[in-house]
């Protein structure tokens, strides 16, 4: 198998808020779908050597299914193709370097949620005590006279 040409990244990073849904029109003049998201990528051994990478996910890619877990904070990986975006930056108006991804799939590592905070919250609140169980008693215990544990 031959790898000219290909352009496949791997990435690695949280998002720096829940991707937004948008609706574009294509060159055939059909409309399409298209989610957007910034990951901020840590540098490995320096935090100051961060950056971000401007990320946009296809209604047809396999990546779509993970939209409703993208949100704020989560750690994700993302597979897809890299293109250089130069901007120029608003504070000093200097040229600087970005990435865009096009995301082909996304694996979900760390996933922040709202639902999760709110479950934790009603388990700590509850007031009744968690029911005791016993463990059935094993043939060990019975020939030791050993009384089975509680767990």
């Amino acid at each position: 198998m031959s790898s000219v040409g290909l352009n496949k990244w791997i990435v690695s990073g949280n998002l720096a808020a829940d991707a937004e849904i948008k609706t574009v029109d294509l060159r055939s003049g059909e409309k399409a779908k298209v989610a957007k998201a910034t990951l901020y990528v840590r540098g490995v051994r320096n935090r100051d050597e961060s950056f971000t990478v401007s990320l946009s996910i296809w209604e047809k890619s396999a990546a779509w299914r993970t939209l409703p877990f993208l949100k704020k904070g989560s750690l994700i990986i993302c597979t897809g193709k890299v293109e250089p975006n130069p901007y120029i930056s608003s504070n000093g108006n200097t040229p600087r370097a970005g990435l865009s991804m096009t995301v082909l799939d996304i694996d979900l590592d760390n996933v922040k949620s709202v639902e999760d905070e709110d479950v934790q919250t009603d388990d700590a609140q509850t007031d009744a005590p968690a029911p005791e169980t016993t463990a059935p008693e094993t043939d060990a215990q019975k020939k030791k006279g050993k009384s089975p544990v509680t767990a």
